[in-house]
């Protein structure tokens, strides 16, 4: 089924885009241009049956592992609703980790989040996006937020982030409001895959330098 917004709000038009897809062990990212990516997305009020919510975290948790990358939202697959699973298993240069402030992030599921940003202050980092093939961009993000979001099981959850696990939290929660990276990054330090090795550094500040933002 193609997703058609004025026609994807309904349970029953839920469980139509999902139900195929749990027929695969994968399915595609969609790209940006996509409208699924572009709308608020769906409360999750209980549209599937608790088999196929379940079925439905394991696929997007086996798109995020296959791409590979640290967060998933639903919209990413087409899916309108307010879903997302998030895992940073990576060992980063421990120079990076520590400047960058990443640290382990394990595997959790959010449904219907929302943050708050806990104190005034940010970071700047490149950072990239699976429905964004091809390139980087620095994008300035609070250091520090608080999450509430319910789990996979229903219940209410609240939780700290900081460093650069609040920065994939906030980026997946994003994708669930209609935005994407790009709405928030600094436009002149945009670079493709191929040119960022230039600018994989611990910080910015010579891409800042270089690239003018």
């Amino acid at each position: 089924m193609i997703y058609e917004p004025s026609a994807a709000e309904s349970p029953a038009a839920i469980r139509s885009l999902v139900l195929p897809k749990l027929e695969q062990d994968l399915v595609p990212i969609v790209q940006l241009g996509h409208p699924v990516l572009r709308r608020p997305a769906l409360p999750y009020e209980g549209q599937l049956q608790a088999d196929e919510l379940q079925a439905l975290i394991g696929l997007m948790r086996r798109v995020m592992h296959d791409a590979p990358g640290v967060g998933l939202a639903a919209p990413q697959i087409g899916i309108p609703l307010r879903l997302a699973v998030l895992e940073d298993a990576y060992a980063p240069d421990p120079e990076a980790a520590e400047i960058r402030e990443r640290t382990p992030l394990e595997f959790f599921t959010i449904i219907n989040p929302r943050y708050e940003p806990e104190g005034t202050q940010t970071a700047a980092f490149y950072e990239g996006c699976l429905s964004f093939e091809g390139y980087q961009g620095v994008v300035e993000r609070y250091r520090s937020v608080r999450m509430d979001y319910e789990d996979e099981h229903g219940q209410a959850q609240q939780r700290s982030f900081s460093g650069w696990p609040a920065r994939i939290v906030q980026h997946e929660t994003d994708h669930l409001n209609g935005i994407v990276y790009v709405d928030k990054a600094f436009s002149r330090s945009l670079s493709s895959n191929a040119e960022y090795p230039r600018w994989a550094a611990e910080d910015i500040e010579a891409a800042r330098r270089t690239l003018g933002f």
